[in-house]
């Protein structure tokens, strides 16, 4: 079963209407505010915790453990980064950011799970 705890989390304006985006990867853009990430090599913030929408709060989570909604079958263990959909995925792209560690599985696309991450320490994207 999916969970979080000890997670630190920041708080930024929302770029976009991120308000389907709950437990998604999302990053900032140009003017400081946060928005999806659309790309498997983007750099995420961290993980949305809120549903916002422009203008208002996004609280991002960017270390400790939280959900994630999966963009594929994930195992407990896997390195994970994000899909292009902003979506949680294991790392596999060259380009791609390993952000954290599944903790629990996913077993398929849109399921939740728990992932241990650290994004504002994100570390060298995969080769």
């Amino acid at each position: 079963m999916a969970h979080d705890e000890i997670l630190r989390t920041i708080s930024v304006p929302a770029g976009a209407d991120l308000s389907a985006l709950q437990y998604t990867f999302v990053k900032l853009n140009s003017s400081g505010q946060v928005v999806a990430c659309a790309a498997v090599t983007d750099t995420p913030i961290g993980i949305l915790q809120n549903k916002p929408t422009s203008g208002q709060t996004a609280e991002v989570g960017v270390h400790g453990v939280s959900k994630l909604v999966a963009s594929a079958a994930v195992t407990p263990g896997a390195l994970i980064g994000t899909a292009a959909s902003g979506k949680g995925v294991t790392t596999s792209a060259t380009g791609q950011f390993n952000v954290g560690q599944a903790l629990t599985a996913a077993s398929g696309a849109n399921s939740i799970f728990s992932v241990a991450f650290q994004t504002l320490s994100v570390s060298q994207p995969h080769a």
